[in-house]
């Protein structure tokens, strides 16, 4: 079993070939240089430029090129036979669709093209949804204690509903709180240190959920969010690796994993921002593909009439990318590490916006790609998050008893003069924040360094209540049925599922390397906007928890992996590919069952401490 290289995709970035020819470049004297066809005007191309490729994941086509791009040396074996040949050359394709074709890739064009297709590029994805939300929401109530930091985000919620800010608690309020009362609720403002957007959202699922006196009402807006994950991450594993096939397996990943069950059926605000850049994420591929479509048609239109590409066409206002900064000013809001996914993935859309560019033929096209594009996603992007982020404090705004709100005005001559009295008060509020983060240092026992994140060398303990764990005798065996027993909840990703990954993240650098695969970048990008800020803060107290913001990217990296083992069908023997795809899904039932092990352990059950302790593979588990 051989992973497949990919062929080179339209987002690599080769240098300029000293014969490569413009729009609006005058004819090489002795025609064009050998190796190359003209097609559709006055564009020279090399003849690698337009093969077809095959598209990662097309179930008719196979697996292992990143776009089905033409331009692709792997699918190009018998180039020096073509002349010899000698077989009647097609006509050449109209320029928009030759366009189309090189920007996005002839599966990638072909997917949902056909009614089955697109019933089934639904279906299946739902249906693992409907299995992921059976994970979530069963028993979501269990345990009906507030769990870990549930303490802070839960009351914190409940206040925003009804306070509109964060407002103190009477001494030792959770059993009452767990109780169903909420009278312990002051009106005296809270020194809380993350944004308010978590909050919000966890708030509003009380609200419809039934109030504070109901713990599945406490979770359902995370377990809501944890399920609808699983479907957004399938639907963008089937267009970014052009495969039904593969979307779903990534569906399936998320769905068993066990870090993303426990961050779904805990209220805790990482899952909250989960839900935010996964969507981020793919509101910025959908745009990619818009952007390029259009670029192809009015490309066309410039290269049908002679003319001189330039810097080629502007593509005019891109809602996705919109929606985007929205949805990311949005993570911010929930907290502050959603900046990174900004930086990461603005950088990453400016990326496949310059190689798009170079792809049409466009002459100095990193100039053309940031200067035109880049400047207006900065803005757009800067700018809306920004302005979302500022807009999430609505209500501390126009709340006056609001922590810090008054800053200002009982401090006239301190802070930023030149901002509004509220704006002061509120970057005031900004800079306390900062340095209480950024000065946590209190021991705990379960803090990890972000280095062993990767494998869950030291996953997080939510919930080994004493109550349970104390029991003996015949309390016990009514317990669990044995003389000593357990509940827990750990926040343990599935093992296999994240050594698996661990080393698909390595396969995926190579790639990107290598063969300047964009999908190799596309799944890495949410692994580095998400971990490895972290290695800056690893003097703080951190837990392995917070990792759940990368996990659907962990999944993306094993599903392109796993895509890239399977390889083209065209490549494989049919005995080779009978294996590759047999090896893949043993490795897929191992995982699925692996998570119905660990699933009693992730969600709380009363169960034997033996049974426990048979999940304690690691000694740092425990």
């Amino acid at each position: 079993m051989t992973a497949v290289p990919p062929t080179r995709d339209d987002d690599a970035a080769p240098t300029e070939r000293p014969d490569a020819h413009h729009p609006g470049d005058a004819e090489p004297p002795h025609g064009p240089a050998a190796g190359t066809v003209t097609v559709g005007g006055p564009v020279t191309r090399d003849v690698r430029d337009d093969a077809d490729g095959l598209a990662l994941g097309d179930p008719d086509r196979g697996l292992g090129d990143p776009d089905g791009d033409p331009g692709d040396p792997g699918d190009l074996d018998d180039l020096d036979d073509l002349d010899a040949a000698k077989e009647p050359e097609e006509p050449p394709l109209p320029t928009r669709e030759r366009l189309l074709r090189t920007l996005l890739g002839a599966d990638r064009l072909a997917l949902g093209t056909t009614p089955r297709e697109r019933l089934t590029g639904w279906l299946w994805p739902i249906a693992v949804t409907v299995v992921a939300g059976i994970a979530r929401f069963w028993d979501l109530g269990r345990p009906h204690h507030l769990v870990f930091d549930e303490t802070y985000y839960v009351k914190d919620a409940w206040s925003m509903i009804t306070r509109g800010y964060e407002a103190q608690w009477s001494a030792e309020p959770n059993p009452a709180f767990e109780a169903g009362d909420a009278s312990g609720l002051g009106t005296v403002a809270s020194y809380v240190v993350h944004p308010p957007v978590g909050k919000w959202v966890i708030g509003l699922g009380m609200q419809l959920g039934g109030g504070p006196e109901s713990s599945a009402a406490w979770r359902l807006s995370v377990a809501i969010l944890g399920t609808l994950s699983v479907l957004m991450i399938a639907r963008i594993a089937r267009r970014l690796f052009a495969s039904t096939a593969l979307g779903v397996v990534a569906g399936v990943l998320l769905a068993v994993d066990g870090e993303a069950i426990v961050m779904s059926r805990i209220s805790l605000l990482d899952p909250v921002l989960t839900f935010f850049v996964l969507a981020a994420f793919g509101a910025l591929l959908l745009d990619r593909e818009q952007a390029r479509r259009r670029l192809a048609e009015r490309a066309a239109v410039v290269i049908d009439a002679g003319q001189d590409l330039g810097w080629g066409p502007r593509l005019g206002w891109r809602w996705w990318r919109v929606a985007a900064a929205v949805l990311l000013g949005l993570a911010i809001g929930t907290k502050w590490s959603g900046i990174y996914f900004l930086a990461v993935f603005g950088l990453l859309t400016v990326a496949w916006d310059v190689t798009a560019r170079r792809s049409v033929g466009v002459r100095h096209w990193v100039r053309a790609g940031v200067l035109r594009d880049g400047v207006v996603a900065g803005i757009v992007m800067v700018g809306l998050a920004a302005a979302t982020y500022v807009a999430s404090w609505w209500s501390w705004f126009t709340s006056t008893e609001a922590y810090n709100r008054q800053w200002a005005v009982l401090n006239p001559e301190q802070g930023v003069q030149w901002l509004p009295p509220a704006l002061r008060s509120l970057w005031k509020y900004h800079q306390d924040m900062w340095g209480f983060h950024n000065g946590l240092e209190t021991p705990h026992t379960y803090s990890a360094h972000p280095l062993g994140w990767i494998i869950q060398w030291r996953p997080t303990s939510f919930y080994y209540p004493t109550e349970v764990s104390g029991l003996t005798g015949q309390a016990a065996q009514d317990a669990c049925g044995a003389d000593s027993c357990s509940q827990a909840i750990t926040a343990l990703g599935n093992p296999v599922l994240w050594w698996c990954a661990a080393a698909a993240i390595l396969v995926a650098l190579v790639w990107l390397v290598r063969f300047r695969d964009w999908r190799a970048a596309a799944v890495l990008s949410g692994i580095a906007a998400g971990w490895l800020p972290w290695f800056l803060y690893a003097h703080r107290t951190i837990f392995t928890f917070y990792s759940i913001a990368f996990l659907p990217w962990v999944v993306l990296t094993l599903t392109y992996v796993l895509g890239l083992v399977i390889g083209p069908k065209d490549d494989l023997e049919d005995r080779q590919r009978r294996w590759a795809i047999a090896s893949v899904g043993v490795l897929l039932a191992l995982i699925v069952g692996v998570s119905v092990f660990f699933y009693p352990i992730w969600t709380a059950w009363v169960v034997p401490y033996d049974f426990w302790h048979s999940h304690m593979w690691l000694t740092r588990w425990v």
